[in-house]
């Protein structure tokens, strides 16, 4: 198929979206509503105000409560550029008003535009009353000068002269780890800001092969890490090896050995894990028909000791309400009950979706590419059995109408797979360590025999 080099200049690009030199155009998360869907057959009643599950933090005494809010996904205006301040501070209203007091938030997340709408929302109550973290996002520019304006504009946006929490973000190789913290003297200079009280917890998030996490991990002796933030959930708790990620079970295990608290990002797979397969779901929904399938997962992450707080992206009101109602109180797993969830990961583990999470890391795509969006789609058709292995099967019709239907209507035609030129920009930036051109290329070969009635 002719590709069509639609190619955006990525300094272009920044000016556009209104971002300053600090900040790395590797990293423009999007914040645009998911596609996770509440299950409608869940009734919750009154969502309580007084029963939220905290965790407590022994070496500052932080009370922190285990639902925690991920300020990646916040929802934007219907211009796609504008976030919808007025909406943000009625979900925080309702998530502190529930007990929710921990709020994570990065230099690069909605389109660079996160910390400045949470700072505006957080500001409306006494900064004693809610924990605050943000990261070192430096992925492009890790000059000592740049990181510390990083670090810096931080505490303007956030209307703060502190950070509870504070992340050398996503790391996910020694070499840039050693370029990005420990090589320009920011990693030391973090630590000076704790010793005078700016950072009152040093920590780091995770994306990466064993060999990394070890090695940042052993920097405990010299650093102490005051807490560590994985991507835990039940299907990655021992199948994560089969995205090319380290097992949960692993993560955890390690840094329970040494005390560390435990932050959690990707309790739902990017959402994946409240829109499961039908027949996973209906399996889920036949142990607890009174919970929905998100629950499963949250209880997960909270049934473990070490965990201090699981991060959730919540753009609409009606998630933060299940994932309030998941919490308020927690329900711990039973033992039966984490080897049910161990038995539907390994279901789950032979459905052939790509292991996305809607982080958006990988965009702006430099030839227009919506990647999440092609992707997304995709395992979308998969979870609701519209896609098809062969042209001869029973539902290749209705299959094949809703794949095709549903394509146009959830990806842009000039920013469809068809576009993907091969490049593998994306693939450096991504944490999922995806083979990105190569699931487009295979995606877009299965559209056009789909669009030719070919034989699979």
């Amino acid at each position: 198929m002719k590709k069509t080099n639609n190619n955006i200049d990525r300094r272009e690009f920044l000016k556009r979206m209104g971002a300053g030199s600090l900040l790395t155009a590797a990293a423009f998360t999007g914040c645009k509503p998911s596609n996770i869907k509440l299950d409608p057959s869940v009734v919750h009643g009154e969502i309580p105000t007084d029963k939220m599950t905290y965790r407590m933090n022994e070496r500052v005494g932080d009370k922190v409560s285990i639902l925690g809010y991920g300020c990646m996904r916040w929802p934007f205006l219907e211009d796609g550029t504008t976030l919808d301040q007025e909406t943000i501070n009625e979900l925080v209203d309702y998530a502190i008003a529930h007990g929710v007091n921990y709020f994570d938030t990065s230099p690069v997340y909605c389109q660079t535009k996160s910390e400045e709408a949470t700072g505006i929302a957080l500001s409306r109550y006494p900064r004693n009353s809610y924990y605050l973290a943000t990261k070192m996002s430096n992925f492009s520019n890790w000059t000592f000068e740049n990181s510390k304006l990083m670090y810096e504009r931080s505490m303007r946006l956030l209307q703060t002269d502190y950070f509870d929490y504070y992340l050398l973000h996503n790391i996910s190789s020694i070499e840039m780890f050693n370029a990005r913290f420990i090589d320009n003297g920011i990693l030391d200079f973090l630590m000076k800001e704790r010793e005078a009280g700016r950072i009152r917890n040093l920590g780091w998030s995770f994306h990466g092969v064993q060999e990394v996490f070890d090695h940042v991990l052993a920097y405990h002796d010299k650093v102490h890490w005051d807490f560590v933030q994985i991507q835990m959930n039940y299907q990655d708790w021992r199948n994560a090896s089969q995205g090319r990620n380290v097992n949960a079970e692993y993560l955890y295990a390690e840094l329970e050995k040494r005390n560390i608290p435990v932050v959690i990002m990707e309790p739902l797979l990017g959402g994946r894990l409240s829109n499961v397969p039908n027949h996973i779901s209906a399996r889920l929904k036949q142990q607890e028909p009174e919970r929905s399938v998100a629950s499963w997962a949250f209880r997960f992450v909270g049934s473990y000791p070490r965990v201090l707080t699981a991060l959730s992206g919540m753009t609409y009101m009606e998630h933060l309400q299940d994932n309030i109602h998941s919490f308020a109180p927690l329900k711990e797993l039973t033992h039966e009950e984490k080897e049910f969830l161990f038995e539907t990961a390994d279901l789950m583990a032979h459905y052939p979706t790509v292991p996305c999470n809607d982080c958006k890391y990988c965009m702006p795509c430099p030839y227009g590419v919506d990647i999440p969006g092609v992707l997304l789609h995709y395992n979308k058709c998969v979870n609701e059995g519209n896609l098809s292995d062969s042209s001869r099967d029973e539902n290749y019709v209705k299959a094949r109408r809703a794949f095709l239907v549903g394509y146009d209507r959830a990806v842009e035609k000039e920013r469809q797979a068809s576009h993907c030129t091969g490049c593998k920009e994306c693939n450096s930036h991504c944490p999922q360590r995806i083979n990105i051109p190569q699931e487009l290329q295979r995606i877009d070969k299965y559209i056009e025999d789909l669009k030719q009635g070919r034989e699979f």
